[in-house]
């Protein structure tokens, strides 16, 4: 995700929402390039603060941010909406897309009914899918890929892929 990392990323079933963690003894150092690098994959954006940013992180984040407290109260930590996050209107599907591993594209493809393109590099792959499906489609999708990912598999996931993507190329010639 550019050259920032999101603490969390959760995955709802019509959107990614991006979250920042910010405890009290963080600064807003690198805050704002994680604010445009969210801002570039993330549908809706959160920033979780300690209670002596409280007051101040409205400033550093935009307003379509949600930013929400942490107290600690005790043994348990208490949190509170400061401000509902809006849909972010930076989002880029374009990048948005990018976060997906090859065979999740093409899964993509498989669904909307498109070519295959097994030898196009994965940025010719997301340019054609970005011609041929709506973004409210997509969006669906990249929530869906997501869901069905399994973390503990991606080496042999991708593996498989190039095996099979060589093998049915090796039967076009």
């Amino acid at each position: 995700m550019g050259k920032s990392r999101a603490d969390i990323v959760m995955v709802l079933p019509d959107a990614v929402a991006g979250i920042e963690i910010k405890s009290d003894a963080d600064t807003y150092v690198r805050l704002k390039r994680q604010v445009r690098d969210y801002n570039r994959y993330y549908d809706t954006n959160l920033v979780v603060v300690g209670s002596t940013h409280a007051l101040h992180i409205a400033d550093h984040v935009p307003a379509w941010w949600g930013i929400l407290t942490a107290e600690k109260a005790g043994s348990t930590v208490d949190f509170y909406t400061l401000r509902e996050p809006a849909p972010n209107p930076k989002v880029d599907i374009k990048r948005k897309l990018s976060i997906l591993w090859r065979p999740e594209l093409a899964h993509i493809q498989e669904l909307n009914k498109m070519p295959k393109y097994r030898e196009k590099s994965k940025a010719f792959v997301i340019d054609k899918i970005l011609l041929k499906v709506p973004k409210e489609t997509l969006t669906l999708q990249i929530s869906e890929e997501l869901f069905q990912r399994d973390y503990t598999s991606i080496e042999e996931t991708i593996t498989e892929y190039k095996k099979k993507k060589k093998h049915l190329c090796s039967y076009d010639l």
